[in-house]
Formats: C-alpha cells, structure tokens, sequence
C-alpha cells in the first residue's frame, strides 16, 4: 500500500459541484484525473457528515515534553 494523501480543499470542493450538477462519479474521476475510488470516497463523506474538512481522530493526545512546555510557557508571557 502507498502512503495516502489528501486531496486540496479545492478539489474536493469541486468534486461535490460536479455531483451536484448530476455528473457521474465516472465522469467526475476522468475530468479531475482522480480514481473513482476517491472521488466515491469524497461524495460519500460528504453525504454524511455535510463538510469535506479533515475530522479530528480520536485516541489520547499526545502529552506534552518538558521542552514543549517551556515553549508554550515562554510564547505566552
């Protein structure tokens, strides 16, 4: 498996306008010269959650370094 990239908000933008203006996914992919793969994959999301923008992942976040804190620290004051 290659290493996946995400799409510009420009693209995915466009994508959801040319399925709006009733083209087909096989056209949409042929136009953009995206797999039809991705460009099922965007319309889906977009379908279910009504934006296109990256979601948060879930899971514990990081913590934070002692370096990391004196930073912020030192950025704040």
């Amino acid at each position: 498996m290659g290493c996946s990239q995400e799409h510009s908000e420009f693209k995915q933008v466009t994508v959801i306008g040319c399925h709006l203006c009733n083209k087909s996914i096989c056209d949409i992919s042929l136009l953009l010269n995206i797999p039809q793969s991705t460009v099922n994959g965007i319309i889906t999301k977009w379908k279910q959650l009504g934006t296109t923008a990256t979601q948060p992942r879930s899971g514990r976040p990081c913590k934070m370094t002692q370096c990391t804190e004196v930073t912020s620290c030192l950025q704040s004051q």
